[in-house]
């Protein structure tokens, strides 16, 4: 028979002695546990370390299951003949979610030996946060089918965690919420977040990545999981509460006495879980953390040994496949153009994708996470990277005005079902140089030097674009011979660098707001004559002037 406490509580919620008196019973129905290493009394008192502010723990204090173990635990493997190797008994660990465990504790073994991360403990707290990822409803890949969000932590009966990730993992851009089937807040999976079944990726709903990032999160500061006082303070800093460590501590205990594979989705999920609905909140939305789900009525199975009156099914609830039109399959670009633009301009086109049901028509209500990457210091207006749009009724959804900086070359923007394990779609954009067309001195003045003194006038040029000023554009000088195919001239006049070396070829120079250059100081040698000077623009734009070095008139 199960002890059911089938509540999502708050941090510091009042049943935290319920609990304590549930891990004494199960104490002594199970014989020797695991011990607290320290406790401060009932509440959430602090047992082990420094108390952590709620943004410095994994999942920013987020609420969690307080469902305790049966009251009847498995037998230790290996001592009952009876311990079942399939099935949908509370020990049972869905197959995916399970791997994803011992996978986890097999490469930390390899990387952090000191450590001694047992599975187990990763089990504990995975069935603490997401009940097994919903009883293992994953895929192929690990990835849930929907994303796992804890409420908004915005204050109001939780930790205030203002977002951190822009809405790229948890839907939310004013706000953080916990993420995946370990609960970990965007701020702390960009620090932990791991690669668990090598895809390439780090997703934080994926249960092969999540267990990998919460074991390194377990194992920080040189932690000996084997000893007690560092496995509280490990488990502390993932949610800094005594009834979640208790809790967590029932669980751990309970699975080192046994337990088993099941397939994938028929895992027993907590009662708040039940009933076949997901429990993440729209990510437009903020819950209420008192409002229970309402529970689903289920046939009252006999009663075990005739003396149950646990009314929990032999089976779990099946949940109803989603329907075909209301299954998001495919995210596709909704004929995006191709994107150019010159540094500092718009992007005349937009980008636009749509979302496609499993029919292969629209699907509205999906939340679409657009990403710039690559070396670029472009933006979407408002100066963001990444923004967090929801696709429309006719399935589409438009990101916002692409805006180039002053970076020329490729990159990359992506546009992802957030939170899903859909292939993204990538856009490719370019960056232009600013160009002109027209470069001409802005006086008529001849420039003259005696041999070895400098041009008393500078040279200065101004660069035009259809008619226009303009700015910000490239322009090379070299100081170039005669003939049909000029080269740099190695005599005559020069510029010097910023060591003081004669230099006869300038690059790096560009027009200012007016679109206006004026060109460092020019030095003659020893050698009279009339030189050449070519100013050529990013756009291809020449000018020529001329040079001349003589001696002054007796």
């Amino acid at each position: 028979m199960a002890a059911q406490f089938g509540r999502r509580l708050r941090r510091g919620a009042t049943t935290t002695a319920v609990a304590a008196v549930a891990v004494a019973a199960l104490s002594a129905s199970q014989g020797p546990g695991a011990v607290l290493a320290s406790d401060g009394g009932g509440g959430d008192q602090r047992t082990a370390g420094s108390a952590p502010s709620d943004d410095s723990v994994a999942t920013g204090n987020s609420p969690y299951y307080t469902d305790l173990p049966p009251l009847v635990t498995p037998n230790k493997p290996g001592a009952s003949t009876n311990l079942p190797i399939t099935g949908t008994a509370e020990s049972g660990i869905p197959a995916s979610v399970l791997a994803a465990y011992k996978k986890a504790q097999q490469s930390i073994a390899s990387s952090d030996a000191a450590c001694r991360l047992p599975w187990q403990l990763l089990a504990a707290i995975g069935k603490v946060e997401s009940g097994q990822a919903r009883g293992g409803r994953v895929d192929a890949n690990g990835t849930t089918f929907s994303p796992i969000l804890g409420p908004v932590l915005n204050g109001q009966g939780f930790a205030m965690i203002k977002d951190t990730d822009n809405g790229a993992y948890d839907g939310d851009s004013t706000h953080d919420r916990a993420v995946g089937p370990m609960q970990f807040i965007p701020s702390t999976w960009a620090t932990w977040g791991q690669d668990g079944n090598d895809d390439g990726r780090k997703d934080p709903n994926n249960i092969y990545d999540a267990a990998l990032a919460a074991g390194h999160y377990l194992c920080a500061g040189s932690r000996d999981l084997s000893l007690a006082a560092d496995l509280d303070r490990a488990v502390l800093s993932y949610n800094h509460s005594n009834e979640y460590l208790r809790t967590v501590r029932s669980w751990f205990d309970y699975y080192k006495r046994g337990t088993h594979e099941v397939p994938d989705g028929t895992g027993v999920v907590p009662p708040s879980l039940d009933g076949g609905t997901d429990p993440s909140p729209d990510p437009g939305t903020s819950p209420s953390p008192t409002a229970p789900a309402k529970p689903k009525p289920d046939p009252k199975p006999s009663k075990p040994g005739g003396g149950s009156s646990d009314p929990k099914p032999s089976t779990p609830p099946s949940t109803p496949p989603p329907k075909p039109s209301q299954t998001l399959a495919d995210l596709e670009n909704a004929g995006t153009g191709a994107l150019t633009a010159t540094a500092g301009d718009a992007f005349a086109e937009r980008i636009k994708v749509r979302a496609e049901n499993s029919l292969g028509g629209p699907l509205a209500k999906v939340s679409v996470t657009f990403t710039i990457a690559g070396d670029t210091d472009a933006r979407f207006e408002g100066g963001k990277s990444v923004v967090t749009l929801t696709t429309g009724s006719d399935g589409t959804v438009t990101a916002p005005v692409l805006r180039a900086g002053e970076t020329t070359g490729e990159f990359t923007v992506r546009a992802i079902a957030t939170g899903r394990s859909l292939p993204a779609v990538a856009y490719t954009a370019t960056v232009t140089a600013r160009q002109a067309d027209a470069i001409a001195r802005t006086d008529d003045k001849a420039l003259t030097a005696a041999p070895g003194a400098e041009f008393a006038d500078a040279v200065e040029v101004k660069a035009t674009y259809k008619g226009a000023i303009a700015s910000g554009v490239a322009v090379t000088a070299t100081m170039i011979t005669d003939g049909d195919t000029p080269a740099e001239n190695d005599k005559g006049p020069y510029f010097k660098d910023a060591d003081g070396n004669t230099v006869r070829t300038l690059t790096e120079l560009k027009t200012d707001a007016d679109g206006t250059l004026r060109l460092p100081k020019i030095y003659a040698d020893d050698t009279a004559g009339t030189y050449k000077l070519r100013l050529t623009t990013e756009g291809g734009a020449t000018v020529v002037i001329e040079l001349t070095v003589e001696a002054p008139a007796a």
